[in-house]
């Protein structure tokens, strides 16, 4: 079967598609064929090696986080999945594999998937695991969102930003986006009430929101001091100085910055599913390319720019 690796840390040219086994699922796992995957930040990370002290330095390492597409296999005690079923999830974060979602066939425990979504296709679905289960954690478990409050999305054009406001949305939030003006339209139809351009508007020039919540990870202690008294803020942006932001902001106790793991279910993706068959969370794409083209893929999420999510086509739809 064919499998995209990282086969050194560094820039997107390190990513080689090769020939590997076929695994096959053990007790409580299963086998999955691979119809598409997404890119994600956690898999530019690894790849550039930000994070070799977790995935070590053994090449090759498998890419690809998370996955939609068909059982086709199951192991001993897997008793919900049939071969045939539609399903979509992720292989375990901070972990080396081998061989990752960007694959043909990956073998993931059962708990780590969940029947996707009716109604889109598995490029579609793909394109929402990480995104929207992210910014459903940070949502509704982190910051505890409830309607009528005012948020305010940093970086709500990309995968994360674009989950975020249609969830908000979808949750009685009043929401402003924060991202480049000629996002503003496209982001308005995904339910943002304000958008401003982030090139020509600072921090305190917006607001007061009860919750934030920041994908870019820069001037984190500006926009905190944006908060209403009762306020909260999260961050998925980790880095050296988001964390020195981060650690200085516990002073402030409930109006710190908090972070925040994604580290789907099948309760989790189950959620998730619900908005998207109810109309609450729709599939926003980018650009889609062939597995063979993945470097090109992540070199178009490391450039930005862009609304909504890039997606690898493995096989199918």
């Amino acid at each position: 079967m064919k499998a995209a690796q990282i086969t050194g840390f560094g820039a997107p040219d390190v990513l080689r598609v090769n020939d590997v086994d076929r695994p096959a699922p053990g007790a409580g796992e299963v086998l999955v064929s691979i119809e598409a995957s997404s890119v994600n930040g956690l898999d530019t990370i690894v790849r550039a090696g930000g994070l070799r002290i977790m995935t070590g330095r053994r090449f090759p390492i498998g890419v690809g986080l998370d996955f939609a597409g068909v059982i086709a296999a199951t192991g001993a005690g897997v008793h919900r999945y049939q071969v045939g079923d539609r399903v979509w999830g992720t292989v375990q974060p901070l972990k080396r594999h081998t061989v990752g979602g960007a694959a043909e066939y990956v073998v993931v425990p059962a708990d780590r998937i969940g029947p996707a979504p009716a109604g889109v296709s598995s490029v579609e679905a793909a394109s929402l695991v990480v995104a929207g289960t992210t910014a459903l954690i940070a949502l509704r478990d982190t910051l505890h969102l409830t309607s009528g409050e005012r948020l305010l999305v940093r970086g709500a054009a990309g995968g994360v930003g674009t989950a975020a406001v249609q969830l908000a949305h979808a949750m009685g939030g009043h929401v402003t986006a924060l991202s480049r003006g000629r996002h503003a339209e496209a982001l308005r139809e995904l339910g943002a009430d304000e958008v401003f351009d982030y090139g020509a508007t600072t921090a305190d020039q917006i607001g007061p929101f009860d919750v934030i919540l920041d994908t870019a990870g820069s001037q984190l202690n500006g926009y905190r001091r944006r908060l209403t008294r009762a306020g909260r803020m999260a961050t998925i942006a980790l880095s050296a100085s988001s964390m020195a932001a981060i650690a200085a902001s516990s002073v402030h106790g409930g109006r710190r910055i908090r972070t925040l793991s994604a580290n789907p279910d099948t309760a989790l993706l189950g959620a998730l599913a619900d908005y998207v068959t109810s109309g609450g969370l729709r599939p926003v794409i980018d650009s889609v390319y062939p597995l063979a083209d993945i470097a090109s893929a992540h070199q178009a999420f490391e450039r930005g720019g862009v609304v909504g999510k890039q997606v690898v086509a493995v096989s199918g739809n």
